[in-house]
């Protein structure tokens, strides 16, 4: 069974893209990147399904490696 979301749920995703953004300005690889491991780890607590978040992990390194 699938739930994971995929689909847009936001209601201005572009808002959200630009808070991500400025959220990365003037951090240095090394810090984004930390940033990045720390917010996924945030809202995978948040959304706390396991099943949800090996779907998540699955769609996302499926993503990545479909683009090699």
């Amino acid at each position: 069974m699938n739930r994971l979301t995929t689909q847009s749920n936001f209601s201005a995703p572009d808002d959200f893209y630009e808070q991500l953004i400025e959220a990365h300005r003037d951090l240095s690889t090394e810090q984004s990147h930390a940033m990045n491991a720390a917010l996924v780890l945030l809202l995978s607590n948040h959304i706390g399904d396991l099943d949800v978040l090996a779907q998540a992990l699955e769609t996302a390194r499926a993503t990545v490696q479909a683009a090699d």
